[in-house]
């Protein structure tokens, strides 16, 4: 499981969830201003090590798709591709196709049958 959560003034939001829960962020790295949420220590693979859910913090004027402007909650699945057919196949939709996080895996955004979003990540095999 991962969640994102968009954030107008990504500052103060940051500093607002570091204070509140004393959750660890890091920048990712790359050209939009996404910080990775470390609400629990994980190993080498980006795996939490303990029960939690980790996720991310980015700003709105970023997301390529008005749907990425609201929190979204992201499982983790084996493969990308294949759970992308079973979400058509089960009558939901795929908005946002299988597209690589450079480092980390793979991640698609999708509907179910209702209109919900809801993100799936695939992480590389290291």
């Amino acid at each position: 499981m991962h969640f994102e959560i968009p954030a107008n003034d990504i500052d103060k939001l940051k500093k607002f969830y570091q204070t509140l829960f004393g959750w660890k962020m890091e920048k990712y790295p790359g050209p939009t201003t996404y910080y990775l949420v470390q609400t629990v220590p994980v190993d080498d693979k980006m795996t939490p090590i303990r029960a939690g859910v980790n996720g991310g913090l980015y700003c709105k004027k970023d997301a390529s798709d008005p749907a990425l402007a609201k929190q979204i909650n992201y499982i983790w699945v084996e493969s990308v591709e294949e759970y992308s057919k079973k979400v058509e196949k089960l009558g939901g939709k795929i908005v946002v196709p299988k597209m690589e996080i450079p480092g980390l895996g793979w991640w698609a955004l999708a509907l179910d049958p209702e209109g919900n979003h809801f993100g799936m990540l695939e992480y590389l095999q290291k």
